[in-house]
C-alpha cells in the first residue's frame, strides 16, 4: 500500500523539544512540504529559489553545498522521521532539495542556467522522482532511514543531470 494516500496525523511542532521542532521544521522543507496536495512538487519548486545561491557560488562551491546539504539531510530526514513516527512520509521533502539541486548542476557546467532549463531540470527530476524507474525505485523499497529517504531523490537528481547534458548536446553540438 502507498504510505503516501493515507491521510497524515498532523505534526505537533508545539509538542516537540526545539531541537526536534527545528529537525521536523527543516525535513518539511520549511513548510513547503506542508501543501496538502504534492508537496514533493511544493518541495522541488522551492528548491529552485536556491539558483540564484548556485549561479552566485559557481559550480565547484555548489557542488560543495549539494553534497553537504546531502549529507545532512540523511540525518535531518532520518531524525524527523523517527520524531513522525514514519517511514518516508510525504511532507519530508529536503530529499526533493537536494535532489532537485543535483539535477541543475549540470547547468552551472554548460553555462546554460535559464528559465526554460530550469523549468526542464525540474520536469525530469519530479518526473524520475515520481516514475521511480530502476534503481530509484529499488533504493526508495530497499534502503531505510535518512539515507534510503535521500538516497531515491539524489539518484533521481543524477538521472535528471544525465538527461541536462545529453539533451544539450543534442541542441548545441
Amino acid at each position: 500500500m502507498d504510505t503516501n494516500t493515507l491521510p497524515k496525523a498532523p505534526i505537533h511542532f508545539q509538542h516537540m523539544n526545539w531541537f526536534d521542532r527545528s529537525m521536523v521544521f527543516c525535513a518539511v522543507g520549511f513548510g513547503s512540504g506542508l501543501m496538502p496536495k504534492a508537496p514533493g512538487t511544493f518541495g522541488s519548486a522551492f528548491a529552485l529559489l536556491f539558483v540564484p545561491l548556485w549561479l552566485y557560488l559557481g559550480l565547484a562551491y555548489s557542488i560543495a553545498a549539494v553534497v553537504l546539504i546531502s549529507m545532512v539531510g540523511i540525518y535531518i530526514c532520518g531524525h524527523a522521521a523517527k520524531v513522525l513516527h514514519v517511514h518516508d512520509d510525504g511532507r519530508i521533502v529536503w530529499d526533493e532539495f537536494a535532489g532537485q539541486s543535483i539535477a541543475l548542476l549540470p547547468l552551472l557546467y554548460l553555462q546554460q542556467m535559464n528559465a526554460l532549463w530550469v523549468l526542464l531540470g525540474f520536469i525530469l527530476f519530479r518526473l524520475f522522482d515520481v516514475w521511480k524507474p530502476f534503481p530509484i525505485g529499488w533504493a526508495d523499497r530497499h534502503v531505510s532511514g535518512g539515507l534510503g529517504i535521500m538516497l531515491d531523490d539524489i539518484i533521481a537528481g543524477v538521472l535528471a543531470a544525465l538527461c541536462l547534458f545529453i539533451l544539450n548536446f543534442y541542441f548545441f553540438n
